[in-house]
């Protein structure tokens, strides 16, 4: 196949990335203080749709990783596509707070086959085709997303459109961005990869799966909070009002290229010491804000953040393949379940202690504590687990 057809493949999932995580997932942090100023959204409420909304994304994930033909995988990706420009035209179409659920718990459901069918389905058009295995392209659309939809709020702010009227516009930039993503994947072939010449598993210690899993646990906890709240806190901050969506596109332009950089750190270190470096770094930029009030100081903590939490999962995930090359779905599912458990209990606790505070510190400490014990438990993997110090010796 010609190498134009392979970067179709992998812009249609970028597309795809855009649409179910820049405009039906991230469009809701920008958005979040308009819809707070000019609705009936609370912080507790806010922190409940957050939760909602990776809520579905798990049940999403877990069907992801329990299905095996290519088909279905193909029909729910474009499902996925529909589902995300109708969950994003419906919050506009409503103020209860339980149809919004509906519509966060429906865009979670997007995202993950974007995040994670649609990763499958390119990785078998590659490989059936005999073209190199790498989803960067894919998943640049992460970051650009989550730049993509700050820029675009600022910009409809400029223009004095209340908060309906911004999602519509983002249901309709979705319709534009689900073309190509549906036009430029082609339909998987019915014939399956064969899987002759394929490595064996490794599968490691219980002892090993049970800390990862309680390590990505507390990255999941730590992700969530900045994700889901960091344009609301930095509105908040003392002299800082007008420069929360600033700061999330600074987020989702340092995550853009962070698979690229943290795969060149891990080939020198190992996944496991790579993994924990992020994590270490990764607490360090929640508590910028905290111990520093200045722009400067919030924009390097936005750009540390975006570094370092895609590279958590990506790392992750690629652990998870390295281990179980014949079936990486068989701890990936285990992760993502952990992950997203995280990811569903983190903003329902810091919206609450938002609401009943009057501030997000508590929230803030909360989550570094958590992505600073999941290092350590990463380093106790680093110091004790064979099949650590195996995994940790393959560059």
């Amino acid at each position: 196949m010609s190498i134009p057809q392979r970067y179709y493949v992998l812009l249609a999932g970028f597309f795809s990335q855009l649409l179910c995580l820049g405009v039906a997932r991230f469009a809701y942090t920008p958005l979040l203080p308009l819809m707070q100023q000019q609705s009936v959204l609370d912080d507790a409420s806010g922190g409940y749709l957050a939760a909602v909304n990776y809520l579905g994304y798990m049940a999403g994930a877990l069907l992801a990783a329990s299905l095996s033909n290519l088909q279905l995988k193909d029909s729910l990706y474009r499902l996925g596509l529909m589902l995300a420009v109708l969950s994003t035209l419906g919050m506009a179409l409503t103020e209860n707070v339980w149809l919004w659920s509906l519509w966060r718990f429906i865009a979670g459901l997007s995202s993950a086959g974007s995040m994670l069918i649609a990763s499958g389905l390119i990785m078998h058009w590659l490989l059936s085709h005999k073209q190199r295995a790498e989803l960067g392209i894919h998943f640049a659309g992460l970051g650009f997303g989550i730049a993509l939809s700050a820029l675009l709020v600022e910009l409809m702010l400029t223009l004095q459109l209340d908060w309906r009227a911004q999602w519509q516009y983002f249901a309709l930039f979705g319709l534009l961005l689900a073309i190509p993503a549906w036009r430029w994947l082609p339909r998987p072939a019915a014939v399956a990869l064969s899987t002759h010449n394929s490595a064996a598993d490794t599968p490691p210690a219980k002892r090993f799966i049970r800390l990862m899993l309680a390590s990505y646990f507390c990255a999941g906890y730590g992700y969530v909070i900045s994700a889901t709240f960091i344009v609301t806190i930095v509105e908040r901050m003392p002299g800082l009002t007008g420069s929360g969506n600033s700061s999330f596109i600074i987020l989702g332009l340092a995550a853009a290229p962070a698979v690229m950089l943290w795969d060149l750190i891990a080939r020198k270190t190992g996944y496991l010491k790579a993994i924990m470096l992020a994590l270490l770094a990764q607490s360090v930029a929640i508590l910028l804000p905290l111990w520093f009030s200045s722009l400067t100081a919030v924009l390097l903590s936005a750009a540390l953040f975006g570094a370092t939490f895609v590279g958590v999962v990506s790392l992750v995930l690629t652990m998870a393949g390295r281990l179980y090359p014949s079936k990486p779905a068989k701890l990936m599912g285990k992760m993502t379940l952990a992950y997203g458990s995280a990811q569903v209990l983190a903003p329902a606790l810091t919206g609450y202690l938002a609401e009943t505070s009057g501030h997000y510190a508590i929230g803030l400490y909360l989550a570094a504590g958590f992505v600073a014990l999941g290092a350590l438990l990463i380093a106790m993997l680093i110091l004790t687990d064979n099949t650590a110090a195996q995994l940790d010796a393959v560059k």
